[in-house]
């Protein structure tokens, strides 16, 4: 569904991701919301969403804001605001449809996992900032394309959204994908970037974060083996590291985040010809 409109204007000089395509467009929580603006020609715009910088993209002679819709969004209207080159704030209006996503109940056999002890507790809220810290990484860097690959050959085990119940307590919705694959097996970068954190969570278990620039960001967790360090730039395709079952884990595989304006949405949008299974 394509984005209401209320006005065209002359647009402040700013980053730009130069792409190609766009991710596929999913105005859902979760999801990701395309909205039109100026013709390419006019200076790029500077866009914020629910008081994140969002990325804006040059696509068929226009900028357009690529805007990731967290999973807790409210369904229905909802307000862009886009600094314009006249020195006025004007807000867009989008719509955000409603979606349900399906249950998904786990049992893990580690209670420390469902229930952690005061220790844990300790060491999972400074996880938790070095988390948040990474997911609201914001670089200009300029982007050639939007369009994503795999990171790891697999089924996937676990699609995005699912309201999650561990040994059943409810818990936080799945913000990504798993793909199962055997221990070891190779993880690469589903495209360019730069990583900014790495390290060993209570629950996410070995983890690498990846910054792609224009507010997105991957981050790759349960790994057996990491095999980049702070401040790599690493290339489409290039192994970065290894599929492993560190952290809470049932089994071997990768969970693959991905965050558009601090937001985690969809990867599956990301990869060309792919429909999302949970549609």
């Amino acid at each position: 569904m394509r984005i209401n409109l209320c006005a065209l204007f002359g647009l402040l000089l700013g980053g730009a991701a130069h792409a190609q395509g766009l991710p596929r467009e999913n105005p859902v929580p979760g999801g990701i919301a395309l909205l039109p603006l100026a013709p390419d020609s006019e200076p790029v715009p500077v866009v914020h969403f629910d008081g994140h910088r969002v990325m804006v993209a040059r696509h068929n002679g226009r900028w357009e804001a690529v805007i990731g819709l967290p999973l807790t969004l409210t369904p229905g209207p909802q307000t862009v605001a886009v600094n314009t080159g006249r020195g006025a704030n004007r807000d867009y209006s989008i719509t955000v449809q409603a979606k349900e996503y399906a249950a998904q109940h786990i049992t893990l056999k580690n209670k420390r996992m469902v229930e952690p002890n005061a220790e844990d507790l300790a060491r999972i809220t400074r996880e938790q900032e070095i988390i948040r810290r990474a997911f609201a990484t914001w670089t200009d860097e300029p982007l050639s394309s939007l369009s994503f690959r795999m990171p790891a050959r697999g089924r996937i085990s676990s699609v995005f959204g699912l309201r999650r119940f561990f040994n059943n307590e409810p818990r936080q919705p799945h913000s990504g994908i798993d793909i199962a694959a055997p221990l070891g097996a190779p993880i690469v970068a589903p495209f360019a970037g730069t990583v900014i954190e790495i390290g060993e969570y209570f629950f996410n278990g070995k983890t690498i974060f990846i910054d792609h620039g224009q507010g997105l960001i991957s981050m790759f967790n349960h790994l057996s083996r990491i095999l980049v360090t702070r401040g790599m730039h690493v290339k489409p395709g290039q192994k970065i590291g290894e599929v492993g079952k560190t952290g809470r884990v049932t089994g071997p595989h990768l969970h693959w985040t991905v965050s558009l304006n601090d937001s985690r949405v969809d990867p599956m949008l990301f990869l060309p010809g792919k429909k999302p299974r949970n549609e």
